[in-house]
């Protein structure tokens, strides 16, 4: 039997088609200006017949157009890892504009969550800003620039507005935009790793959402928890696959 899950988020649309447990289809678009509009372009990719489940900051707009059942980032995340990787106890997730982290119970289901979605400090958009603050072309290439940094500075503030400025004032004293790069991403990794230890996070630790596919963050998160990090192949479709696992009867929530 054919199910979906789409993932609305604040950057990217994820759809997943499952016939039974096997994956058949996905699809990753941007946003845009015009979430629902484009969430509806990704419905029609699938049969009429199939039920689709929303999960993501869209899914209340799409359960009353067009999905069978809605169910919270935190439920589909859980369910998406859990199906990936059963062994997980722990979820990290930092999206476009939140961030968030998930204990699993080993079955699915989640034992606790903190998320920080007061404002875009430590996720994608945060990330985003930066790099066009500091004159690269795309994220990707701020991480990989980052990576070769030195760690001889600090952004004190998470605050996006004010750690751009901060930023641009580091390289009006001449400091290496890597440099300035690092410690930006040092800044994020901290945040990360403070809502890891309120959650009192146990290992393995999956890493999902944009931000994951960041090899900056990666590589300082393993040093940060001293640990495995474990990195889904597409770190951007477990929401829409865990939406995809929900049984409408039962967990859609």
């Amino acid at each position: 039997m054919l199910r979906a899950g789409i993932d609305i988020g604040s950057r990217t649309v994820a759809l997943v088609v499952l016939d039974g447990l096997k994956t058949v289809r996905t699809a990753l678009v941007d946003t845009g200006f015009n979430p629902l509009g484009t969430a509806r372009e990704m419905a029609a990719l699938v049969p009429p017949e199939v039920a689709i489940i929303a999960t993501g900051y869209g899914r209340h707009a799409a359960g009353a157009e067009f999905a069978r059942s809605v169910v919270t980032e935190i439920k589909a995340h859980a369910l998406g890892v859990s199906r990936l990787f059963p062994e997980a106890r722990t979820v990290l997730d930092i999206g476009g504009q939140d961030m968030k982290v998930i204990l699993l119970d080993g079955r699915g289901g989640v034992n606790d969550f903190q998320m920080n979605d007061k404002c875009a400090a430590g996720t994608g958009k945060f990330l985003e800003v930066m790099a066009g603050a500091l004159g690269y072309r795309s994220v990707e290439d701020l991480g990989r620039d980052s990576l070769q940094g030195n760690a001889i500075i600090k952004i004190s503030s998470m605050c996006t507005v004010f750690a751009e400025s901060e930023a641009v004032s580091l390289l009006h004293r001449g400091v290496a935009r890597s440099d300035v790069g690092r410690a930006l991403h040092v800044s994020v990794v901290e945040r990360a790793f403070g809502l890891l230890q309120r959650v009192g996070y146990e290992a393995p630790l999956v890493f999902t959402g944009g931000v994951a596919m960041n090899p900056c963050i990666v590589t300082m998160l393993k040093e940060k928890i001293r640990g495995r990090v474990i990195i889904p192949e597409n770190p951007q479709l477990v929401g829409a696959l865990g939406a995809a696992l929900v049984d409408c009867g039962k967990d859609g929530v």
